[in-house]
């Protein structure tokens, strides 16, 4: 049976892939994603596949050849842990299928989607103008507000529609004092230079780098959740991090931080993403699942064919001196197919970088990104 980490572990491989997509697209653009949300709705969107639908989800999503009910009782897991994760650290999921009139849901998709994934499943015409309304409305619900939109206008032919949301707010462990905060000037991936209000804080920080980068880990509230930043060296660059970036280097960084005194300037960031994520999902290898050749004959009760229209992905996230708020939410809809001691270091982030938040107890990638103008 797979376990929660095993899950995770997969999410950490589809994470680094699905960003590596992204990012050759998003030269001189912030780029933040959360591949949790990205990954859970596409779970949902698995118990339905079947044949070399399949096969080519698991793959996409790093799962092998896991069983899905498995899957399931994995990811559900994992979804109680990070229920519980820290009183000063608010993380909120919610999913959610609206399905058609002209559609009915098999009892296996609808047991695995309740069961495991806690989903609202809700009738919704979608040929009717209101349609899109609901789900922006449930969405910003879900995201306190830092979502008001997933979705412009809903295909009227549409059968069934899976959102995923996750909302994020975490306070500093130790908080960046306004004070310290000054005016600096920052190196955006253009070759602009703007001044823009860098935080800075000294004292003991988890911290390593290597040829190519530095990296400190910034904890949130007890120390579960953490943000890690990584500052490319001077004479490197976000895209050549951004290509070094796999799970295997990853894992291998994670166990390589270690307590350091040292000075951090961070800028103080906000950013907004949106993507439609077809083309990135069809390179990871689940072109399939777009094609009318698609079968996910487990999702319907009438032998009704399916295949994915688009998949949409949606960010917000605020760094400031008191911690983090970020919120995501991708929606999948669906149409009738026809280690070492460090020294003491000085880091200033002054130029693009990469940053993620992660869940330390289970490996789990809330949201991760690069941000090239942190005033954008």
């Amino acid at each position: 049976m797979i376990k929660g980490s095993q899950v995770a572990s997969a999410g950490t491989a589809f994470a680094c892939k699905l960003f590596a997509q992204l990012a050759e697209h998003s030269h001189g653009k912030n780029l933040f994603i959360s591949p949790a949300s990205v990954a859970l709705a596409l779970a949902m969107v698995y118990n339905g596949a079947r044949g070399e639908t399949r096969r080519a989800m698991a793959g996409a999503l790093a799962l092998g050849d896991a069983d899905a009910d498995d899957i399931n009782q994995a990811n559900a897991d994992l979804a109680h842990q990070l229920g519980q994760i820290d009183p000063h650290v608010e993380l909120a999921i919610a999913n959610a299928l609206w399905v058609s009139d002209a559609f009915q849901l098999s009892g296996e998709f609808v047991s695995a989607a309740e069961g495991a994934y806690q989903a609202a499943i809700r009738p919704l015409d979608f040929a009717h103008g209101p349609a899109a309304a609901v789900v922006n409305g449930w969405v910003a619900e879900h995201t306190r507000g830092k979502i008001s939109k997933i979705v412009e206008q809903l295909d009227r032919d549409t059968l069934l529609l899976l959102v995923n949301a996750i909302y994020f707010k975490g306070s500093w462990t130790e908080p960046f004092s306004r004070q310290l905060t000054h005016e600096a000037p920052f190196n955006c991936g253009d070759g602009r230079q703007i001044q823009h209000p860098l935080m800075a804080q000294r004292g003991r920080f988890r911290y390593y780098e290597d040829r190519a980068f530095q990296a400190v880990s910034l904890p949130y509230g007890g120390g579960r959740v953490c943000m890690y930043v990584f500052l490319p060296r001077p004479e490197s660059s976000l895209g050549a991090f951004s290509r070094s970036l796999t799970a295997k280097s990853w894992d291998a960084w994670m166990g390589r931080f270690a307590q350091a005194e040292g000075r951090l300037a961070l800028p103080r960031f906000r950013a907004e993403y949106a993507a439609k994520l077809n083309d990135a999902l069809k390179a990871l290898g689940m072109g399939i699942a777009f094609e009318p050749r698609a079968d996910f004959g487990a999702m319907a009760r009438d032998g009704t064919r399916l295949k994915i229209d688009e998949v949409r992905h949606k960010t917000f996230v605020e760094v400031n001196e008191e911690g983090t708020e970020a919120a995501a939410a991708t929606s999948v809809g669906m149409l009738r197919a026809s280690f070492m001691p460090q020294k003491s270091f000085s880091m200033v982030v002054d130029r693009p970088f990469f940053c993620a938040i992660r869940d330390e107890r289970t490996g789990v990638i809330l949201f991760m990104g690069s941000i090239v103008d942190p005033a954008s």
